[in-house]
């Protein structure tokens, strides 16, 4: 009898023992299966320079990429930062390395001072025309660009190229002389070497500077992009405007970028996501690109602002002092500098 008893309350005691354990139990569980799917859920941080919610194509590139990754329901999350407003202009390469941000619509030759040969996707009178931009992404030139910016540790989301202008706070700028002792905001190096051997001096400043530049007079001219110059008003500091017209002498290759660290973050299901966001975000651009330059020079006109064209005489006198200046020093500094502007020259 005392042994059956010992035996009940031992079981007993078993019993209240694994009765409360079992809370702590579906705890632990619930906590083992919940785990995962928390894992899945990445937001990432993607910064540009360039005016937020005001018809900047940069701009609604990153937030259409943004809203198809959302509407996809991948567990991914973008979260847009422009105008520079979380890393500034020139600095957002590095930020990508560093893990700051995840993303960028970025001029790639900002990142020259890390990789020179970047300088060749803003070089004088390279790219022709919107059409030429097109058939140079898929040339070797631009698999020799996008294999330095895998090897620094970035991958290209989409590509996108703009035309870009000339403009003169007090006079036009149509030859080489009209820019002889000017204070010029230049975008990079390849047209500041250009600018200097008209003998102009250099002003160095990130494209969303441009404006105070101008109205303060430490500048007198200016090149950028069609779309800067339109979404930064320009208009309100220039007297004259040298539009793309036939014989555009500026095009510049300004991507969305993204850290290769955060890539690999991603599961199979939420890259698919963003590539295919990022290639309806890249044919987007590339439908409005043409569009810029005519917002451009109706957006100058209306402002009464002139504007003008190079002549085909003009374009070439141009590119002459880029050869003897821009095109020499890229191909004698550069690593494979000489390969690499054979290689985009070919592409006719």
């Amino acid at each position: 009898m005392k042994t059956q008893q010992l035996d009940a309350n031992t079981t007993h005691r078993a019993i209240i023992r694994h009765t409360r354990l079992l809370p702590v139990l579906g705890a632990i569980l619930a906590t083992g299966f919940a785990a995962p799917a928390l894992a899945e859920n990445i937001t990432l941080k993607a910064s540009h320079q360039f005016p937020g919610g005001k018809g900047d194509v940069r701009d609604e590139m990153v937030q259409m990429i943004a809203r198809d990754v959302a509407a996809a329901k991948v567990g991914l999350e973008i979260k847009v930062f422009p105008g520079s407003s979380l890393v500034k202009a020139k600095e957002q390469w590095k930020a990508m390395q560093t893990g700051q941000i995840d993303m960028t619509s970025f001029p790639l030759d900002y990142a020259s001072g890390f990789h020179p040969q970047f300088g060749a996707t803003l070089m004088p009178g390279l790219v022709k025309s919107h059409e030429h931009a097109q058939r140079l992404n898929n040339s070797p030139f631009m698999k020799d660009i996008k294999d330095i910016i895998e090897k620094g540790g970035v991958k290209v989301l989409a590509d996108a190229w703009l035309a870009g202008a000339f403009g003169g706070k007090e006079k036009c700028i149509r030859k080489p002389e009209d820019a002889s002792g000017m204070k010029i905001r230049s975008a990079g190096a390849t047209f500041s070497q250009m600018w200097a051997g008209a003998g102009a001096s250099i002003v160095s400043v990130a494209s969303n500077e441009v404006y105070n530049a101008l109205q303060q007079g430490v500048a007198q001219g200016t090149d950028t992009s069609s779309g800067s110059f339109v979404s930064f008003r320009l208009y309100e500091q220039i007297k004259c405007l040298t539009a793309p017209g036939d014989n555009a002498l500026w095009f510049m290759y300004e991507p969305v970028l993204m850290s290769k660290g955060s890539w690999d973050r991603l599961d199979d299901a939420q890259k698919k996501a963003l590539m295919a966001a990022s290639k309806k975000a890249e044919d987007y651009f590339t439908a409005q690109s043409k569009n810029l330059d005519v917002k451009l020079v109706d957006a100058f006109k209306k402002a009464g602002v002139e504007v003008i064209t190079l002549s085909d005489s003009e374009a070439e006198a141009w590119r002459e002092v880029a050869k003897r200046t821009s095109y020499k020093a890229f191909a004698d500094k550069v690593p494979g500098g000489k390969e690499l502007i054979e290689k985009a020259l070919s592409v006719k």
